[in-house]
């Protein structure tokens, strides 16, 4: 069975993006993000793979799972992580490549459908409504906490959800002060 990963950046008070979807406040240079390099290289967008001239193995995920405004940031393209399985969840898009396949409902069925095949992990990239909605598939959490205040914005998860716990599997504080906490689910 594959795990459902919410890898994602978030400010000290909880927030992944600021309330119109952009989060160009995080830092994009230190130690934390030389150990996305090293540890998740399969998490780097396609544009960035090609700017940098790499192109990583896939390690941890061969499938990413977006919600409808994590695609559609600014900047983006229509395929963001091409080196993945991607898939959308949106009832109202369409139009997308080829390689991006959208889910229109049952979301939580289709997840469940993805974490019975074999392969690698799967990446929830965002956002905090998708996060809500699937909170009872998530495996695991990987936290990027970074050192900032935003005050408002979109939160980790976004909606009503049922209490879930987690246990803490490891932390690690880097240079820039951002500190990364993964959790397990403890029902998984």
């Amino acid at each position: 069975m594959r795990k459902l990963t919410y890898y994602v950046a978030m400010t000290l008070d909880g927030f992944i993006a600021a309330a119109d979807g952009s989060f160009d406040f995080f830092p994009l240079e230190g130690d934390h993000i030389e150990a996305i390099f090293r540890e998740y290289p399969d998490t780097l967008p396609g544009v960035g793979r090609e700017m940098l001239g790499i192109d990583p193995p896939n390690v941890n995920f061969d499938t990413v799972l977006m919600g409808r405004a994590t695609y559609e940031v600014p900047g983006g393209g229509p395929s963001p992580y091409p080196h993945l399985r991607q898939f959308v969840v949106s009832s109202t898009l369409t139009g997308t490549p080829d390689d991006v396949e959208v889910i229109a409902d049952d979301v939580l069925g289709r997840v469940r459908a993805l974490k019975a095949e074999d392969g690698l992990g799967i990446w929830l990239c965002g956002g905090g409504k998708l996060a809500a909605a699937l909170l009872p598939e998530i495996d695991e959490l990987v936290l990027k906490v970074n050192p900032i205040v935003l005050g408002a914005g979109i939160p980790l998860f976004d909606g009503a959800f049922p209490a879930a716990r987690f246990v803490l599997d490891g932390a690690r504080v880097f240079e820039t002060g951002v500190a990364w906490t993964t959790y397990r689910n403890s029902a998984a």
